[in-house]
């Protein structure tokens, strides 16, 4: 099932009592949530009463299970929800659960990354185990798809935005739903068009392009190996800029390097992968040397710092000291590889 499909679902009541929601979009993931939540819960009083949210990082997989077991109390229907699912562990009593579910709970299992088999990593036994009828794939969209979802979901919260407000959104904040999303919101505004529409000159004045130029300096000062002027340019970043946002964008050119090198690999051409990954020929281009100086495995490695940093900006961390720790650390991995490839 895809998300859309899942959200029908949702709106007829016909949910499985078993369900997972797996994809790398955290936006989706709490829009899945949410979405339950107020199916289930149209009280919002009954909300505290009627649902557990878990981590799966956290609990045993058979606490969730425990959980699942517990009669509602003053509700219908009781929901258990379990963030981060894919750090559930297989146990015998889950399996036995799958097949025979409280028909007063609804399991909502949330993976905010593929639990598909990939080039490195098994099938989730999740996967396995839930039923079909129960397992919500999010697909990643791109370009026009990818704009065509923020309409849709800025007007679930009564925005308007044009079709050039919602490019140019694409275009500069990249294929972040939360960070779009996020942008969107802050548009409508500060903008000067009327209350509760978004247009092109209200996506220009509040993301504006100097921002984007300004990430463009940082993305290529850690390119060029240049750790002075990344941390300077990532000072000046972060005197307006959210950290969270500038982690989230260095994570989109570690994850865009890693797609060109792979589609690279496959044999494609720049105008090939333009085409694929709905970007100019040019960004594509400016990009070939840092894609081709990396490995799977310095990708992989990349990837796994940038999601360490944001658990500890999560945690209280300071963001200037994490994040400068970052872009000293990428800059790094662009110069070994580069050095790796002379040699």
């Amino acid at each position: 099932m895809d998300f859309t499909g899942f959200l029908r679902a949702v709106e007829r009541g016909q949910l499985a009592p078993v369900v997972v929601v797996h994809g790398a979009d955290p936006q989706l993931i709490d829009d899945a949530l949410a979405a339950v939540t107020g199916a289930l819960f149209p009280d919002r009083s009954l909300m505290t009463l009627g649902r557990e949210v878990l981590d799966g990082r956290d609990v045993p997989t058979d606490d969730v299970v425990r959980s699942a077991m517990t009669l509602p109390l003053m509700t219908s229907t009781r929901l258990v929800a379990v963030r981060h699912a894919q750090g559930l562990r297989a146990t015998p009593a889950f399996t036995d659960y799958a097949r025979d579910p409280n028909p007063s709970t609804l399991m909502l299992l949330l993976a905010d990354e593929s639990l598909d088999a990939g080039r490195d990593r098994k099938r989730h036994w999740l996967l396995d185990v839930v039923p079909p009828a129960g397992v919500v794939t999010i697909v990643a969209r791109q370009g026009r798809a990818l704009g065509d979802w923020l309409r849709q979901r800025a007007a679930a919260e009564g925005l308007t935005v044009s079709e050039d407000a919602a490019r140019l959104l694409v275009e500069w904040v990249g294929d972040d739903t939360a960070a779009l999303l996020g942008e969107t919101r802050k548009a409508a505004l500060a903008g000067a068009s009327p209350t509760g529409t978004v247009g092109a000159k209200d996506v220009a004045a509040v993301v504006g392009e100097q921002r984007m130029a300004g990430v463009y300096d940082l993305t290529r000062a850690i390119e060029r190996r240049d750790a002075g002027l990344a941390l300077r340019t990532l000072e000046r970043l972060l005197a307006s800029e959210e950290p969270m946002r500038l982690l989230t964008l260095l994570v989109s050119e570690v994850r865009l390097g890693w797609t060109i090198a792979e589609l690279l690999r496959r044999g494609q051409s720049v105008e090939q992968i333009a085409r694929t990954l709905h970007r100019p020929p040019g960004v594509i281009q400016g990009r070939l040397a840092a894609a081709t100086a990396g490995t799977p495995s310095s990708f992989a490695t990349k990837l796994t710092r940038c999601f360490d940093v944001e658990r500890r900006l999560k945690s209280g961390g300071d963001a200037e000291t994490e994040l400068a720790a970052l872009v000293l650390e990428l800059a790094a991995e662009h110069g070994a590889g580069r050095a790796a490839e002379r040699s």
